[in-house]
């Protein structure tokens, strides 16, 4: 038996195993429940090999990359612990070396060309272990996040799953695109471990959004301090990317998007409108500035291609183009504006990605685009069928990927009963037209966003993109909580589903998505008393949703220790924050009637106590109005903790400030509720609602 480099010092056991094997023992598996993510392509038999308390051995070649993921193994899984003798093999082997070859051949198996870039074979070996074969070190790498998944068992009764499997992606490109630009702006601690997980579920693409937020030398003044990426940092997180098979491919809005530049006076004559947000193309200054930009960011990321977004330019034809517009047509001023940014970004020499939006509406003109570039068709709602939005690049032959969301925009938690259709839809029409890459998306519009509340989305999109054809919800939903966070109870994915089961009471409702305004919204004001209308059918059975989540998750973790708790703590907050959006209402309500009571009993003398009761009810210590502040305070808490875990400071104290003015409006409702029951304790007499800013009835 040949060892290789790394079976000489990566040495394992599993009498003491780290979190993924709390997942609870495997017992006998078939195919169909492997409860892998991706899912693989192909999947023949399974076995199983106990490891607990005899732990196992890694080996590989003497090729670095090899080295690497079997370096990966051993330290995202079991760490480094001494092996009994007889301990069984991960062997990590090209297709080209001999007993790979003998392996192959014995189960009348064979890597097919479309294997070639990323794919790899699990193969169980009868005498003493499993082998990872692979062409590239990418397949070696992808087969190994695989086995991963594949240590299950607590202590003694960790096993190893060992299946018989061919696997390889449907899409060459797998990738997110994560908004740095609006709001969050991530630590290199955190964007480590978002390579890492995004990696580990076969994601190889990873495309960073900029407006004004890389600190460019050529245009300094956007990029705030605190608030930029550097170059500096951009090298490191595009080596540490490297080496996890993951080509990061930069975004920066060369069109529209651009009001954090534009609104700097030096740059406001390159504004199609004053301080507005889209470049005009007529301008002679705007093309030297797209071009430094371009230039720096080619000196920092390598990759082959670059991402000029160029998507809702509303603006265009506004202003400065008014004229142009008007004479030849929006579409050919816009498809005129990206040939001349390609002409002047030849000189990187990158293909260049743009949003399809815009082009779309102008199909006939879609066909003179240079051919080299990329289209990104995108669509964040569920549509029966998405070929029209892919069609006319295809048609022009122009190489095409598709853009879905996890819905995360201005949500107090993401919206995946929509995020899972839509990507499950596009991604398969997508396949069906030739697309050749799936570019899932996060947005901070709001600039509130929690990253670690995408993951459920982001993981769903590594799995469409990977797998062929129409990846089912419900088979992803179930396999989730255990090959996410080796959760083996079930109930984190149920928590996700009570969840969505929430969000789509606010559908039900006529309110669309549980948005950031309704936990905003004061429900006193008129704008709250017309979502309280909504609302009141569904809050009770909405809150019982998003509390049952916070308890499923509880028991979960109680049941054994989970990874990607991160994930977890985020999933109850926006179970809380979903929670509080009932309570909220409901009390609000409450008081309104209560106080109708009091209103209606203050000249009764024989109610006296009745009426003091209450207003004690609404406004004394611990009564509905402190609860409504308390609710406040205290999710201002866990969103910072929240925040900091993935962020800089920079742009937090925007969203604080906006949970203490709503803390300090109720601590003021507070006060004035107390004088209120001190005024009927002195002299028996009560404000009218209007002068307590209470809605006058329901």
């Amino acid at each position: 038996m040949r060892i290789g480099l790394v079976a000489a010092t990566l040495l394992v056991q599993c009498a003491v195993m780290g979190a993924h094997a709390q997942a609870g023992s495997a017992g006998a598996l078939t195919c169909a429940e492997l409860q892998l993510v991706p899912a693989p392509r192909e999947c023949m038999a399974v076995e199983t090999v106990p490891i607990g308390g005899v732990g196992f051995f890694v080996t590989a070649g003497e090729n670095e990359e090899d080295s690497f993921a079997a370096q990966d193994l051993i330290e995202q899984t079991l760490g480094k612990r001494a092996v009994v003798k007889d301990a069984p093999f991960i062997r990590l082997e090209r297709a080209d070396q001999e007993q790979a070859k003998a392996q192959l051949e014995s189960h009348h198996l064979s890597f097919t060309p479309e294997m070639h870039e990323e794919g790899y074979i699990l193969l169980p070996d009868k005498e003493d272990g499993l082998d990872v074969i692979a062409e590239t070190p990418a397949g070696i790498f992808h087969g190994v996040q695989t086995v991963k998944q594949l240590i299950r068992g607590n202590g003694k009764d960790a096993v190893l799953v060992e299946p018989t499997l061919r696997d390889w992606p449907a899409m060459a490109h797998r990738g997110l695109s994560d908004d740095w630009s609006r709001g969050p702006m991530p630590t290199m601690e955190f964007l480590k471990r978002e390579i890492r997980t995004l990696a580990a579920y076969k994601i190889n693409t990873f495309s960073p959004y900029f407006e004004g937020t890389f600190a460019y030398a050529s245009s300094p003044v956007a990029a705030f301090p605190g608030g930029a990426m550097t170059p500096d940092e951009a090298r490191e997180l595009v080596e540490y990317a490297a080496k996890y098979h993951i080509l990061v491919i930069p975004e920066q809005e060369a069109f529209g998007h651009l009001h954090h530049l534009l609104k700097f006076e030096q740059y406001a004559t390159l504004s199609e409108t004053p301080h507005g947000s889209v470049l005009a193309p007529g301008n002679a200054a705007t093309l030297p500035l797209i071009a430094g930009w371009f230039g720096e960011l080619a000196r920092v990321f390598p990759a082959p291609y670059v991402h000029i977004g160029a998507d809702e330019t509303f603006e265009l034809g506004v202003g400065q183009t008014r004229d142009a517009v008007q004479q030849h047509g929006l579409g050919a001023v816009y498809i005129d504006f990206l040939k001349r940014i390609h002409g002047t970004l030849e000189p990187n020499h990158k293909r260049l990605l743009f949003w399809g939006d815009i082009a779309i509406k102008s199909p006939e003109l879609v066909d003179t685009l240079p051919k080299d570039m990329i289209a990104v068709a995108w669509k964040y709602s569920i549509m029966a069928d998405y070929t029209p939005l892919i069609a006319p690049f295809t048609k022009a032959g122009l190489e095409t990927w598709v853009a879905p969301s996890v819905r995360n925009v201005e949500r107090v938690y993401p919206n995946y009963v929509q995020a899972l259709g839509n990507i499950r839809g596009f991604v398969r029409d997508g396949q069906k037209a030739g697309a050749t890459g799936v570019l899932n998306t996060t947005w901070n519009d709001d600039g509130e966003g929690i990253f670690d509340e995408d993951w459920f989305g982001v993981l769903f999109g590594a799995a469409a993109g990977w797998q062929s054809g129409e990846s089912p919800e419900e088979t992803f939903t179930s396999s989730y909580g255990l090959a996410f966070h080796r959760d083996a109870t079930g109930k984190v994915s149920q928590a996700q589903r009570e969840l969505m089961a929430a969000q789509a009471l606010f559908k039900t409702a006529g309110l669309g998505d549980a948005e950031d305004r309704f936990f905003w919204v004061d429900p006193f004001t008129m704008e709250g008393q017309k979502v309280a209308v909504k609302l009141r059918p569904v809050e009770g059975e909405m809150r019982l949703h998003a509390e049952r989540a916070i308890t499923l998750m509880a028991e979960a973790r109680a049941a054994a220790q989970l990874e990607n708790t991160e994930a977890l703590d985020a999933l109850e907050l926006g179970a809380r924050r979903m929670d509080f959006i009932g309570l909220k209402f409901e009390l609000a309500d409450a008081t309104v009637t209560m106080y109708e009571q009091a209103l209606k009993l203050k000249d009764d003398k024989s109610r006296e106590g009745d009426v003091a009761e209450m207003l004690a009810e609404i406004g004394s210590q611990n009564g509905w109005i402190d609860d409504i502040r308390d609710g406040y305070s205290l999710l201002r808490d866990l969103y910072e903790q929240a925040w900091l875990r993935d962020n800089r400071p920079y742009w937090l104290r925007n969203n604080l400030n906006h949970y203490d003015a709503a803390a300090q409006l109720w601590i003021g409702r507070s006060d004035r509720w107390r004088q209120v029951m001190f005024q009927w304790q002195d002299e028996h007499t009560l404000p009218s609602a209007v002068e307590l800013g209470l809605p006058d009835g329901k």
